[in-house]
């Protein structure tokens, strides 16, 4: 029921009271006919005529929210309000119940973060560069696991392809492990013969590297790998394709004796080996590598006697590269 509309009381003719005239007739602009439900607490009155007039807002049950309400805005009520879901002052929008929303009457969804937040293009070069990384972890995976394998189909019809992949920076073996675990100890020493100003080649004294490595890992946290198992992977690899008389067993072994050699002149190098041979400027013409074998002495409490004399084996001569003599490759 309209609030002006007349009641079984209303009296007419001269003697009846006058009533303020409407919005309209007064001049004033006329009420949205989405009336904005005001807010401040439990004296907030709702605009609306009829039943509803004159309850408070927010008197009707709990959840009635209690902050400004802009203009153009319906406020969200709580589940008691008699306008609320369902109600008879229900709005979803400027024209009612499925109408369009209105800007700003719901809060933005949160922000896109992560890939989600770049734009389809860069989306797409990360799902191509993640796939790049997964082929190329699974490929890995596979290439060791066949390494490692037992001799089977696939490793007779592609061994040289898995080894190409695996040797030298990925080799694996088990002689850490049983059955047979290292029970002797190999360093590795070279000597060079160095050509001085005068035209004259002096040979020097052996150097112990693996000594020298041993040095700089006693006492050290972090050593580094190179420290660790440069000289050493070096050796076993030179081992693997060469037969007792050093002669090279396929086309790994001359691939090799340069990794060896090359090793070997920038240790000889980073020793200042020139230096200390002819006091002043040279050049590495030529190395000589060996290595020396000793049996680990077995503990006190075992029976087992073994010979703790060194043997040693000596490779051949070989001649260092013009580019490579002052201090190899870089």
């Amino acid at each position: 029921m309209d609030a002006y509309d007349e009641g079984p009381d209303a009296r007419h003719g001269p003697d009846a009271p006058s009533r303020p005239a409407p919005p309209e007739e007064r001049g004033a602009p006329a009420e949205s006919a989405d009336p904005v439900v005001p807010s401040g607490g439990a004296d907030a009155v709702v605009p609306s005529g009829g039943a509803d007039a004159g309850v408070p807002f927010g008197a009707a049950g709990p959840g009635v929210g209690s902050g400004p309400v802009g203009p153009g805005l319906v406020a969200s009520p709580g589940p008691s309000w008699p306008n609320g879901p369902g109600g008879p002052g229900a709005h979803t929008g400027p024209g009612g119940p499925g109408g369009p929303e209105r800007p700003g009457a719901y809060p933005p969804g949160d922000p896109r973060t992560g890939v989600a937040a770049l734009s389809l293009r860069y989306r797409i070069a990360v799902a191509l560069a993640l796939a790049v990384v997964a082929v190329g972890v699974c490929v890995h995976l596979g290439m060791t696991f066949l390494h490692v394998a037992p001799a089977n189909t696939v490793t007779k019809a592609h061994g040289e392809a898995v080894d190409d992949w695996i040797y030298p920076e990925f080799e694996q073996n088990w002689k850490l492990f049983a059955p047979n675990p290292l029970q002797q100890n190999i360093s590795i020493q070279v000597r060079a013969g160095i050509r001085g100003p005068d035209g004259m080649t002096l040979t020097t004294g052996w150097y112990d590297l693996s000594a020298e490595d041993g040095r700089a890992i006693d006492g050290n946290l972090l050593p580094s790998h190179t420290q660790q198992n440069e000289l050493r992977r070096a050796w076993d690899f030179y081992v693997a394709t060469h037969d007792g008389e050093n002669r090279p067993v396929g086309l790994r072994g001359s691939l090799s004796e340069s990794y060896l050699g090359r090793i070997m002149v920038l240790r000889l190098d980073r020793d200042d080996a020139v230096r200390a041979a002819t006091g002043g400027s040279g050049v590495i013409e030529r190395v000589q590598v060996r290595s020396r074998t000793s049996n680990v002495p077995p503990p006190r409490w075992s029976r087992e006697k073994v010979s703790t004399t060194p043997s040693y084996r000596e490779l051949p001569w070989w001649k260092v590269p013009q580019d490579e003599a002052a201090g190899g490759v870089r």
